[in-house]
């Protein structure tokens, strides 16, 4: 009867086991990832043109379908908002890279740059900024990767 006991015991904690492994092989998908976009990321930003998070949002997405649960969250703040300013953006009729804040486009309503400006707000505001620090720091504690965002 000990033996059966000890023969169940060690099934129940290979059963447990059995799901961190699945764990270390996302990780290591996702840090896989991280690392075949570092390069392509850092020329991205480096630029640091007002068009930078747009042209990244491909990246952006690629990096949040491999990413762990324990970052999702993140990289979805991440692209929402920077969806919702290609979103107003487009739905404006404007190119990116002619759009200035201070100085829209000629012809836009009151209501297109309004848009545009609370999609911006939203790509800068704290909880996009706190995302991305997580985004970074979780590629370097966890990849051994810096990332430029």
């Amino acid at each position: 009867m000990t033996r059966n006991r000890s023969a169940t015991s060690l099934a129940a904690l290979l059963l447990l086991l059995t799901p961190l492994a699945g764990c270390a092989t996302e990780q290591e998908k996702y840090c896989e990832a991280v690392k075949d976009h570092q390069k392509q990321l850092t020329e991205i930003m480096s630029d640091a043109g007002p068009t930078s998070l747009l042209e990244a949002l491909d990246s952006f997405r690629e990096l949040r379908a491999e990413a762990p649960s324990d970052i999702s969250d993140e990289w979805q703040q991440v692209i929402r908002s920077i969806e919702g300013l290609q979103q107003a953006l487009d739905d404006a009729g404007v190119d990116p890279a002619d759009f200035d804040r201070g100085k829209p486009p000629e012809g836009l309503s009151k209501q297109e740059r309004e848009a545009i400006a609370r999609a911006a707000d939203e790509v800068g505001s704290q909880r996009t900024e706190v995302a991305l620090a997580g985004v970074r720091q979780q590629a370097l504690d966890v990849c051994k990767t810096q990332l430029w965002l």
